[in-house]
């Protein structure tokens, strides 16, 4: 898990990305100002800063310097700016990396986990990442949201991967619909039908049915499990 500021003013980016990140298991926090940025790394600790150049109170390019004078955190920086010559100066300026937008969620993940290797103060956060894991020829990638079968990625919503990511950190548990309601909808109540259906469309793309099942397994009237075929 890394500790992450997000620097971004557009609200609905930020919101985006920050559920991203925490659903990567990622700490963040987040400013709309160069400004507000500059303070939160004078005050705390940080892995990585993702740094947008269009900020309302300061041209991301003089933060990054600003940046630069007091803290060696790595920065990525995020921008919709693709002027080559423009992208080798912030680099020289002190940038580790950057990436145009759009970008996707996985992407920005790959990112960060590079920038922390190639940082030695992020060896120990990089460490801490969760693995993958692996349930027979399931492999799950947490932070990077990836999910293969047999070695061939699965093509998967947001929530069939939180769905498929909750039960293999359970390998072989029976999970209860009202946890699965709980942990992977985020809601106290719901219809049964909605977690019947999204199972479904997991198995689907796992290429089993209920009726032949090889990891996902309905315990009727207690819940479900995934276990490797026996």
């Amino acid at each position: 898990m890394a500790s992450v500021l997000l620097v971004e003013d557009d609200r609905f980016v930020r919101a985006a990305l920050i559920r991203h990140l925490t659903d990567a298991s990622h700490t963040v926090r987040s400013v709309g100002t160069a400004l507000d940025a500059l303070r939160e790394v004078s005050q705390l600790q940080f892995d990585v800063v993702i740094l947008d150049l269009g900020l309302p109170d300061l041209d991301g390019a003089k933060a990054l310097k600003m940046l630069r004078g007091i803290t060696d955190v790595p920065v990525i920086i995020a921008t919709a700016r693709d002027d080559e010559a423009g992208i080798v100066r912030l680099l020289n300026d002190g940038a580790d990396d950057y990436l145009t937008k759009p970008f996707s969620a996985e992407h920005l993940s790959a990112r960060i986990a590079a920038v922390l290797r190639r940082s030695g103060a992020g060896a120990d956060t990089l460490a801490a990442l969760p693995q993958a894991i692996q349930v027979g020829g399931i492999s799950v990638d947490p932070v990077r949201r990836r999910a293969t079968l047999d070695g061939v990625e699965l093509d998967l919503t947001r929530r069939e991967f939180d769905l498929l990511a909750f039960l293999a950190e359970r390998p072989g548990v029976v999970v209860s619909r009202k946890d699965l309601l709980t942990q992977v909808w985020k809601q106290p109540y719901g219809a049964d039908k909605t977690i019947d259906v999204h199972l479904s469309w997991l198995r689907r793309k796992l290429g089993e049915s209920a009726a032949r099942p090889r990891y996902l397994h309905t315990c009727r009237g207690v819940g479900v499990k995934l276990e490797p075929p026996r």
